[in-house]
């Protein structure tokens, strides 16, 4: 096994599991503890786990994209294909940045006859390769956890813009504190996307729904709907849903 592919699943090992002790990585990993301890220590000083005396624990900060690309794929391809429905032909669509956001610019992709404004550099690497599809691309600070170009240039040039539907990828949903997301900066220009749209549908799979998170993008009452899968919170999704907030699930 490579190195990248046991470092990730030690992330997943640690972040289900809730903590991880070397002999049972080493096992799960078919590795020595040596190997184990080393794996660790790199994940540790890159901030992905924290250490602790014979294991390790998961961190509580926002995980870098390429590490949480493979986590809920399945739901994550269902919501995709649902959201995408809504998207009617010839419209200009808002994408953000997020791994369910992806696999929603992946089934827009193969549709084409679309406009597609983004500001997450890989749904642009994706897309820029499509003569069916029109795309722009939001401008802004990068930010290396999300692939996420956002601040006040990329929300200057968004309200020059009208959008038919956004997706917007959050981190977090509660009917008490709102949509919500791991970055501050993220959560302004996210609401821009909001503003400058006709109507926006929140992307998130079941994990998201009855979190919250560290930055406030806005309350649950400003966007139109939510596509998320079975594994939600039911209780949180009632409430979702009774302040006239459509719910599809998957």
């Amino acid at each position: 096994m490579l190195k990248a592919d046991r470092l990730n699943r030690i992330i997943d090992h640690v972040s289900a599991a809730g903590s991880a002790d070397v002999h049972a990585l080493a096992e799960l990993l078919g590795v020595s503890g040596a190997t184990v301890r080393r794996d660790l220590q790199s994940l540790h000083e890159q901030r992905l786990v924290q250490r602790t005396h014979g294991g390790a624990v998961p961190v509580e900060l926002e995980l870098p994209l390429r590490h949480r690309a493979g986590r809920q794929q399945d739901q994550k391809q269902r919501i995709a294909a649902t959201a995408a429905a809504l998207v009617p032909a010839g419209a200009v669509v808002g994408l953000t940045g997020g791994t369910t956001a992806t696999e929603v610019a992946r089934v827009l992709a193969a549709r084409g006859g679309l406009t597609v404004v983004t500001n997450a550099v890989n749904i642009a690497a994706d897309l820029v390769v499509r003569p069916d599809i029109k795309l722009v691309v939001i401008g802004g600070d990068a930010r290396s956890e999300s692939y996420e170009l956002v601040g006040p240039a990329a929300e200057r040039m968004l309200d020059e813009y009208h959008l038919d539907i956004s997706f917007i990828g959050v981190d977090g949903l509660t009917v008490a504190q709102g949509c919500s997301t791991h970055d501050q900066m993220e959560a302004h220009t996210d609401r821009a996307f909001l503003r400058n749209s006709t109507r926006t549908v929140v992307v998130a799979d079941g994990t998201k729904i009855g979190k919250v998170t560290f930055a406030r993008i806005c309350p649950v009452v400003d966007i139109s709907a939510v596509v998320t899968d079975s594994g939600a919170d039911e209780a949180e999704l009632a409430a979702v849903r009774a302040l006239g907030v459509e719910v599809l699930g998957v």
